[in-house]
């Protein structure tokens, strides 16, 4: 008699929700693939972001990624339907102490994913990551970013360090492929500095916190978010509450909660093609019972099936 293995949720190797892995790039057959960046020689303040990547995994390993799993009672929709394969491709490999080997493999790790077809999705890292892989996807240009995170993270050097994880969104306003930015959740006194708003706001950025898209409503959100035919979003976990995410480096109150944020990317992917995304700055030290590190995974999960959907809806 043959037993049906059942692969809990607590059995197994940890890849993100379970899905196969495939480190062999040249193998690569996915729709999706999801990475890790365990890197956070960026970090400011709280290190141990390097540890976000598996802390996710660890923490995906409630999600599933098949129809008979995969019904969503709000939406009255299965998502995740066998047509799609979504594949965990490991880490990127990181060198202690040197930023720009760090740098170079991840550009290498994104350009590869990219050239077999499938859809990034990075795990950070602390946000510093984002810079090379917005540099990595220089031949999918023109597209637009959405960002969600507490800061503005708009620093042009600190002390001439141009790469720290306060840097990313000003690094990327310098790059000429990229045709517009949101930036969704910023608050907190001294989050950023008035120069740092002054050139954010010169350079044409959407800057609306997390009580003003409150007051505005998602949908009036949505239609500020500059019009691009392409969206690459990164997500900052501080950018939701400290309540829900306190497992980060700068937990940072008043921020979202997660039906506010899933409204908000469900739109972003019916608005436009989605070409990558990352989330980043997840430290699982400072996390409890596991609570971010698994809104983490709900996070990137729900942007995984809004994109899929999309994409089973018009054939793209």
């Amino acid at each position: 008699m043959t037993v049906k293995k059942l692969n809990l949720p607590f059995t197994g190797i940890r890849s993100f929700g379970r899905t196969p892995i495939v480190t062999n790039l040249d193998e690569l057959d996915a729709d999706i693939a999801v990475y890790g960046m365990p890197f956070d020689l960026g970090t400011q303040y709280r290190a141990g972001a390097r540890f976000g990547p598996n802390g996710i995994r660890e923490g995906s390993c409630l999600c599933q990624f098949s129809p008979h799993t995969s019904y969503d009672h709000d939406d009255d929709t299965t998502y995740f339907g066998p047509q799609w394969k979504v594949v965990d491709c490991g880490d990127v490999d990181m060198l202690h102490g040197d930023v720009d080997a760090c740098f170079t493999n991840i550009r290498q790790m994104v350009r590869k994913i990219v050239s077999r077809g499938a859809i990034p999705f990075g795990l950070g890292g602390d946000h510093a990551v984002t810079i090379p892989v917005l540099q990595a996807l220089d031949n999918i240009g023109p597209f637009a970013i959405v960002q969600l995170d507490a800061h503005l993270d708009f620093v042009n050097d600190v002390a001439g360090q141009k790469n720290g994880q306060g840097s990313p969104m000003r690094r990327a306003s310098e790059m000429g492929y990229i045709q517009g930015m949101a930036q969704l959740g910023i608050r907190g006194t001294g989050s950023s500095s008035v120069s740092d708003f002054a050139d954010a706001k010169a350079y044409g950025s959407v800057i609306l916190s997390v009580e003003q898209i409150r007051s505005i409503g998602i949908a009036e959100t949505l239609r500020r978010i500059p019009a691009s035919a392409n969206y690459y979003i990164t997500i900052d976990i501080d950018g939701m509450d400290a309540s829900v995410a306190p497992g980060t480096g700068t937990p940072s109150p008043g921020g979202f909660y997660y039906p506010e944020v899933r409204k908000i990317l469900k739109g972003i992917a019916e608005k436009g093609n989605i070409i990558g995304c990352d989330l980043v700055e997840v430290a699982p030290a400072y996390d409890h019972s596991e609570i971010t590190t698994q809104l983490a995974a709900m996070i990137l999960r729900d942007l995984m099936a809004f994109i899929l959907k999309r994409k089973e809806r018009t054939g793209a």
